[in-house]
């Protein structure tokens, strides 16, 4: 009696049970984590999606090689895992998502700073997810089977594959730009949430900007030092402290008139505070402005960031120990500017390592450092703090007990229903970077000190502010008034006020660029060099009018002042402020 021999399992139709258990194996390896980052609000749902999509990718071997299915996906899936390691682990410790702001701090720190960060958290909490988590894909490694298609099936199914992992995007974004490199970068943020690409692409783009990073440093430090330095409070103990916020817009804090009352802890210090209220940012962007906030560049000389000290090298000149506490992300491709500044101090607090900018990373983080600052026994200290503020996502920026505004009291009429969700969620950002600020002067004034705290935001945004309801964000093409009135304040130790007496009133009102902002924080500091211009200064005697120049630089021509499309006062009882406002649109930090 003859016999015949089975065929494999699947070989007559499509096995689609075997390749959905092949699907969820690889992407258990990266969609786990996502999918943990999504459900707990710390990010949206776009790494979700590209875990999704990136995943699809592995199943080609599989499909293109039936006969060797199991042992394809075991070394596959152990790569996967391995990689996706220091991503899961991360979420656990921090409650962030993995990026190459971790992978810069990872090779930055040495062997007894590592020891210690993994002796402070190690927890038989994290082993035991992180042995739960292995588990879980060996459990789905025992559900993984050949899936047998024709030969030509399987290629036109792998090509398929191909094309809807990484294929179409990739083509798209070649099609899209001119230069490969804008295309790259662009390509990678479209699977850079997906293992193992998470490491891969963070450790390159870590190597690029830490290249970037390393020229603009050693350019700094030819740079020479200013001559004939002094200072009128030399040899005496002195702490110094900036505060830089995010997009905020002056003209949506209680502190300045806004109805809503979104400052209520400044407000309640709005006595022993000097509140500046003509004061605007020459640029919409933080890189670009910073550039000139922190340097001598300005707006007719853009250039000068590159053969001048920055304020923290001028500070250290003075004698400061330099500390720079910062929330925003560490070192991505828009961020190596801010990073360069940070490594010029002698100290360094990164504490913003996600991947997206959109993640639930708040500002209450920089108090602990601050406080560690602050009682550091150096007797002369300098202190920046960098806050991530009311920057978009505006949901991401405050906890939830902070969600105090929330229908429409104080909302102008021209504010739709479809709007305002978001404009309300600004207006509750706000009121958390009022706790912030507010706290970080309380904490200083708790040491008391013999110095001063400053607070100014590097730029403003719109945000369905009338009478043009439909600008949101910023757009340097399009200039509106929010999107450069900034708040910019000041508070005085008694101490330092008592050693150097200083009117305030008659330089409150005065319109001012933060172009010009190094030589009004020498002035406040009592630093007097070669090159020091005291009409600069916005509290000098010698404060001279200029034209609020903004616009880009690179564009002379364009530049235009401020004034142009200064906030006319509102007939709308419910928003005291009307800015001449054309379409916006939001451009990354």
């Amino acid at each position: 009696m003859a016999t015949t021999k089975s065929a494999p399992a699947g070989r007559g139709g499509i096995d689609w049970a075997g390749l959905g258990w092949m699907f969820l194996f690889f992407w258990y390896f990266s969609g786990v984590t996502q999918a943990l980052i999504w459900a707990s609000g710390v990010a949206g749902s776009t790494g979700s999606r590209q875990a999704l999509l990136a995943s699809v990718l592995w199943l080609i071997p599989p499909l293109l090689f039936p006969g060797r299915t199991r042992l394809l996906a075991g070394v596959i899936g152990a790569l996967l895992w391995l990689c996706s390691l220091a991503g899961f682990a991360y979420f656990l410790v921090y409650g962030q998502e993995f990026s190459q702001s971790v992978i810069f701090i990872m090779f930055e720190s040495n062997v007894n700073e590592a020891t210690e960060y993994l002796g402070h958290y190690f927890s038989w909490r994290i082993v035991l997810a992180v042995v739960a988590y292995g588990l879980g894909g060996w459990l789905l490694w025992r559900k993984v089977r050949p899936v047998y298609l024709p030969r030509r099936a399987a290629l036109l199914a792998s090509l398929l594959l191909f094309t809807t992992s990484v294929g179409y995007q990739g083509m798209h974004q070649l099609l899209k730009h001119e230069e490969f490199q804008v295309a790259l970068d662009d390509f990678e943020k479209r699977i850079e949430a997906a293992s193992p690409w998470q490491l891969v692409i963070g450790y390159r783009h870590y190597l690029q900007q830490l290249a970037n990073m390393e020229a603009l440093l050693a350019n700094s430090e030819r740079i020479l030092p200013l001559k004939n330095l002094a200072d009128a409070h030399a040899g005496q103990p002195a702490t110094l402290v900036l505060v830089i916020g995010e997009s905020t817009n002056r003209q949506r804090l209680s502190l300045y008139g806004y109805p809503r009352p979104t400052t209520p802890n400044l407000d309640r210090l709005r006595d022993e505070l000097q509140v500046f209220d003509n004061v605007v940012t020459p640029r919409p962007y933080t890189i670009e402005a910073l550039q000139q906030v922190l340097t001598f560049a300005d707006q007719e000389h853009p250039d000068l960031y590159l053969t001048t000290p920055s304020l923290v090298s001028v500070m250290k000149q003075a004698g400061y120990k330099t500390y720079w506490i910062t929330n925003q992300q560490t070192i991505t491709k828009r961020n190596t500017m801010l990073t360069t500044f940070s490594e010029q101090a002698d100290e360094q607090f990164y504490l913003n390592n996600n991947r997206d900018q959109n993640a639930r990373q708040y500002d209450g983080g920089v108090l602990e450092p601050f406080s560690r600052v602050l009682a550091d026994d150096a007797p002369r200290k300098f202190v920046v703090v960098h806050l991530l503020g009311t920057h978009m996502r505006y949901q991401y920026r405050y906890p939830q007990e902070f969600e105090r505004f929330t229908d429409r009291t104080g909302v102008p009429d021209s504010v739709t229903d479809d709007q305002l969700p978001t404009y309300n969620s600004y207006d509750n950002a706000v009121l958390y970077n009022d706790h912030v600020v507010s706290s970080l002067i309380e904490r200083f004034r708790a040491t008391d000190p013999n110095g001063f705290l400053l607070y100014l935001a590097d730029h403003g945004e719109a945000v369905f502010d009338a009478p043009d309801p439909e600008v949101l964000g910023r757009n340097e093409g399009a200039p509106t008034s929010p999107m450069y009135t900034v708040p910019f304040i000041v508070w005085n130790s008694p101490k330092w006020q008592a050693q150097q007496p200083r009117d305030f009133a008659t330089a409150l009102h005065r319109p001012y660029s933060t172009s010009h902002f190094i030589h009004t924080w020498a002035d406040l500091a009592g630093l007097r060099f070669d090159g020091f211009e005291p009409d600069k200064s916005l509290v000098s005697a010698d404060f001279k009018r200029r034209p609020l120049l903004i616009g880009n630089p690179q564009q002379p021509k364009n530049l235009i002042d401020f004034s142009l499309i200064k906030p006319k006062r509102s007939a709308d009882p419910g928003n005291k402020f009307v800015q001449r406002e054309r379409e916006g649109k939001e451009r990354p930090l």
